[in-house]
């Protein structure tokens, strides 16, 4: 590597170890409108308090989106992180790949279906 993407990537490596713990979640088969319900709801909260309130969600992406979360708190604690202080400090709700389908219709005609995928990503800080 040349010299100069040796230190970008030296940067990018001590900004990755000096934030919170990252989760991700990719090619989640729910549109990410849908998804981003779910994730509006616990930005910014505790992390006990969004598991609380995903818990009670009766919505399809509560419970991926609830294991995502106790994944990230995991990797807090494998970063010797106080679980008691954390946050979700930030939840994205990003598009993913669009599997495109064909539904066969009345005669001859198919109309197409879009199967749409989000790639969710929580991280957590310590609260001050």
């Amino acid at each position: 590597m040349a010299s100069r993407e040796k230190k970008k990537a030296l940067e990018r490596k001590e900004a990755r170890e000096a934030g919170g713990a990252r989760a991700r979640l990719r090619g989640y088969r729910m549109s990410s409108r849908k998804a981003r319900v779910m994730a509006n709801l616990i930005r910014g909260k505790t992390v006990e308090s969004a598991i609380a309130i995903l818990s009670f969600q009766q919505r399809k992406a509560a419970l991926p989106i609830r294991k995502l979360l106790d994944s990230a708190v995991a990797n807090a604690e494998g970063r010797n992180m106080d679980l008691d202080k954390l946050i979700v400090a930030s939840i994205m709700v990003d598009k993913g790949p669009v599997m495109k389908r064909w539904l066969p219709r009345a005669h001859g005609r198919a109309t197409p279906l879009k199967k749409q995928t989000s790639h969710v990503t929580v991280e957590l800080v310590e609260a001050e």
